[in-house]
């Protein structure tokens, strides 16, 4: 059962119910992630599961998102659309220390203890962690430029030629 994201919940109690919530966030309603975007058009697909894994019974919350983020191509300056597409489980903790425990394929989330949690402003998190450092449209072809060999570059006199002459003339 899929159900719409609520703005605040309680990680806890989801995990305990394996809560799942199925939807779509517009990306203008991410303000974060619309200052590294050339316009907040377009939506993103979310999936979130609680839950608890199977072999060393942490709590986790699983995200799947989909989006096409508008970003300018550093190579064209057009606007283009960076394909994302993006699972992710975060292991939920309230201690950093715990952080040692978690497999491999589990990212940290820290929540404090009472496990209130911002389920949007999670996913604008994993978007703006999705945005390459220099965006190029894959499309686009790379600038090149020719400098003609055959240019004669002019000679300038060296102005300290007359202190050097100077200098030979005192001795």
């Amino acid at each position: 059962m899929s159900v719409p994201l609520p703005p605040v919940l309680d990680a806890w109690r989801m995990v305990s119910a394996k809560r799942r919530f199925e939807g779509r966030l517009p990306l203008s309603g991410m303000p974060r992630l619309g200052e590294g975007l050339v316009d907040a058009e377009g939506d993103c697909r979310y999936v979130m599961e609680f839950g608890r894994d199977a072999v060393l019974d942490l709590p986790f919350v699983e995200l799947h998102i989909e989006a096409e983020l508008p970003l300018q191509c550093q190579r064209t300056l057009e606007r283009f659309l960076h394909p994302v597409s993006l699972s992710q489980r975060l292991g939920l903790l309230t201690d950093e220390a715990q952080e040692s425990a978690l497999p491999e394929d589990m990212e940290p989330f820290l929540l404090d203890a009472s496990g209130e949690m911002h389920p949007a402003e999670l996913v604008e998190d994993e978007l703006i962690l999705a945005i390459p450092v220099v965006p190029m449209d894959p499309r686009s072809t790379e600038v090149s430029a020719e400098w003609p060999a055959d240019v004669e570059v002019e000679e300038k006199p060296n102005p300290f030629a007359a202190l050097a002459a100077l200098k030979a003339h005192k001795k």
